[in-house]
């Protein structure tokens, strides 16, 4: 084992036993638990925040199901090093065996969409098991033909707990830390420093350890942040800055305050953070903390999306500034946000209800003979475009599920839906 290595390095699990988190994933009754042990390895795709084990468990995946691995970083990499390591896996047999390569590609939200398709026919010919790492939402950032032939699992942020079994072990296993006599005395620093991320983690409980001359340490908050304040990055996209700046913008722009909106979005521009990212955001919180009180603030942020995505920086700053400051500007409401949580909350709770007989599909004479469409009043044959008729399945009826919000839009759809609903829903 070699001392310059890093500490999250040496530390990285070979098996399935000591990888730790992804319960869901690899626990006793996850997911992949079973076609791990199997052999039987589909191509995926781990979607999580950095430093939380997507390469280490593609590694321990590999090596369980006995495979050979490759793997290529989207950073450095091109459609020559893709074709070369497909004609590899060729080569080994993958066209002929189960047990055909894994092909791991770090970063694959960073691959253009040619890069993207030239894994298409590799992955569909089984010549490889592709497996990629993304911290981006892949249904943004993966063709969709590619995505098509992938499984997409979500790896969760670490919790205390598992970062704390990560330190014990750093100082009870790692060959030259457990050397010293180390006494952990607080954690809650080290744990916010490294925003849930893992890797960096113990790269830091490790600076803080090498910073020691005596082989007697004792580890505090105090010590913690003495020791790194001058290590800390200004802006740090993978960590948990990333993720509190983004939410002093959110939460400013939601507050209508658009100076504080700016300020933020400056922050993130001069820490070179993804416009894509950004213009996310906004798309959400148009339709989540806007919506129907304002319905053109979606249409200017998806605008917003679509210009960013091809302009980039620096001119895309001022795109981002403009959907902003509107949005901060704009009137609120999450009527429709809260609207779609109780539905989705009555799903769960009721199971499938079947679709009133009425308001059925009637394509074929068996359909019609059994009564589907019978008594369906199309709403255009009444005055006003309206028809009094039942919607909902029956064991729910009458449950109100939209609350316009107080605002001048929402107040007019509250007028509307009383002359017609006030009976039925009691607006």
């Amino acid at each position: 084992m070699n001392a310059n290595e890093p500490l999250a390095e040496r530390l990285r699990p070979k098996t399935l036993t000591d990888y730790v988190s992804q319960a869901h994933l690899v626990g006793p009754n996850g997911s992949l638990t079973q076609q791990i042990h199997q052999g039987l390895i589909p191509s995926m795709i781990f979607w999580g925040p950095p430093g939380i084990g997507k390469t280490t468990l593609a590694n321990i995946i590999a090596n369980e199901s006995g495979r050979p691995f490759y793997t290529l970083s989207a950073i450095n990499s091109g459609v020559k090093d893709i074709r070369d390591v497909i004609d590899k896996a060729k080569q080994s047999g993958g066209l002929f065996t189960t047990k055909n390569p894994i092909l791991f590609i770090d970063e694959i939200h960073r691959f253009s969409k040619s890069q993207q398709d030239s894994l298409l026919q590799a992955v569909e010919k089984g010549w490889i098991t592709l497996i990629g790492a993304t911290t981006e939402n892949p249904s943004f950032e993966v063709i969709p033909a590619l995505l098509s032939r992938c499984q997409v699992y979500i790896l969760n942020a670490f919790d205390k707990t598992d970062l704390e079994v990560l330190l014990k072990r750093a100082i009870e296993q790692d060959e030259f830390i457990s050397k010293k006599n180390i006494t952990l005395k607080e954690t809650n620093a080290l744990l916010r420093l490294s925003g849930g991320d893992a890797r960096k983690l113990l790269n830091i409980f490790e600076l803080i350890v090498s910073s020691f001359t005596t082989n007697n340490i004792e580890i505090t908050d105090a010590i913690v942040l003495q020791k790194v304040q001058n290590n800390t990055v200004r802006y740090d996209k993978t960590g948990e800055q990333h993720y509190d700046i983004i939410s002093a913008f959110i939460k400013s722009i939601r507050g209508s305050d658009p100076n504080a909106a700016v300020y933020w979005l400056a922050r993130m521009i001069e820490g070179g953070e993804d416009v894509k990212f950004i213009a996310r955001r906004l798309l959400i919180l148009a339709s989540e903390d806007i919506g129907n009180a304002n319905p053109t603030a979606l249409v200017i942020a998806n605008s917003t999306f679509q210009a960013v995505s091809t302009i980039g920086y620096p001119e895309s700053r001022i795109i981002l500034s403009q959907c902003a400051t509107y949005l901060a500007c704009s009137p609120k409401s999450n009527a429709a946000y809260q609207a779609i949580g109780k539905a989705q909350q009555l799903v769960k709770e009721t199971g499938d209800l079947s679709v009133p007989l009425e308001i059925r599909n009637a394509p074929t004479k068996l359909m019609k003979e059994l009564g589907y469409g019978d008594n369906y009043k199309y709403a255009h044959n009444y005055d006003n475009n309206f028809a009094n008729q039942e919607f909902l399945p029956e064991q729910i009826q009458n449950t109100r599920l939209y609350e316009p919000g107080k605002n001048a839009r929402e107040n007019a759809q509250r007028e509307f839906l009383k002359q017609r609903w006030k009976d039925k829903y009691g607006y």
